[in-house]
Order: structure tokens, then C-alpha cells, then sequence
């Protein structure tokens, strides 16, 4: 099974890693993860370029990215679980289901926080927009 885990520094994301961990014996092998982590793109302001390369912005996704998949990558080394890390820039609902579909997911596992369904109206959810648009499984951990 494949399973996509996207994760962003917040303790929700590390929620759904947890789960994912502790229920790893629920299929027959152990799953095949792919961790994916979703930057913004960086406004495209006039004149940037001038100031700030190419190079340096990718620099910039990396080492963001990294840092947010940091914890993720610990537990799952942990629980001997094996992944592919991705670095994404991008909507983040989008490229969390584009992704997902592209590397044939079984099953994209998100953490949430878990609002009413009142409050997600109001200041919108990833998890929930992910759950709207994906055709691929969702999972949300609360």
C-alpha cells in the first residue's frame, strides 16, 4: 500500500504521522509512504529578480521544507517505515492531490485541527479542501 503523508510543522501533522505509525500492522506489509511537505509559492513582485535569484529561492524551499519534514522523517525512521521525502511549491490542497495521484497513492493520510465544520466555513481547511477534491482515499486525523 502507498500512502501519502503530508506534513507541515504543526502538531496536527505530527498527529497523522503518529497514527500512521502506530497502525503500520493494520495492512499486510508495512506501507510505502510518500512524505510531502507544500510550500507557497513566493510572491512574484517587479523587479525581484533583481534582488533575489533563482537559485536562492529554491535554496529557500529546501531548507523550509526540510525543516518541516524533520520531525516526520524521525518517527518514521523510528518505526522502520520506509518513504520518499518531497519537497512541493504549489496550492497546497492541489499538489497534496496532484501528487498523490501522480505516484498512485492508495491513500493520503492529513492531519487536522479538528474545528466544527462552522469555523472550517469561515477560515477554510486544507485537510477539508483536500477531502473535497481528492478522488484518492482521504484520512483526516484529528
Amino acid at each position: 500500500m502507498r500512502i501519502l503523508l503530508a506534513v507541515d510543522c504543526s502538531k496536527h501533522a505530527l498527529r497523522a504521522v503518529d497514527c500512521l505509525v502506530e497502525h503500520a500492522d493494520w495492512y499486510r506489509e508495512k506501507p510505502t509512504v510518500e512524505l510531502v511537505t507544500v510550500h507557497l509559492p513566493v510572491p512574484k513582485l517587479p523587479r525581484m529578480g533583481m534582488v533575489v535569484g533563482r537559485n536562492q529561492i529554491q535554496r529557500y524551499y529546501q531548507e523550509e521544507g526540510e525543516a518541516a519534514l524533520a520531525a516526520a522523517k524521525r518517527k518514521l525512521d523510528a518505526a522502520g517505515i520506509e518513504y520518499r521525502a518531497s519537497i512541493l511549491v504549489g496550492r497546497i490542497a492541489e499538489a497534496i492531490v496532484q501528487h498523490a495521484m501522480k505516484t498512485r497513492c492508495d491513500l493520503i493520510f492529513v492531519g487536522t485541527h479538528g474545528r466544527s465544520a462552522a469555523a472550517n466555513m469561515l477560515v477554510g481547511s486544507v485537510a477539508t479542501k483536500v477531502l473535497h477534491i481528492s478522488k484518492t482515499p482521504v484520512l483526516l486525523v484529528r
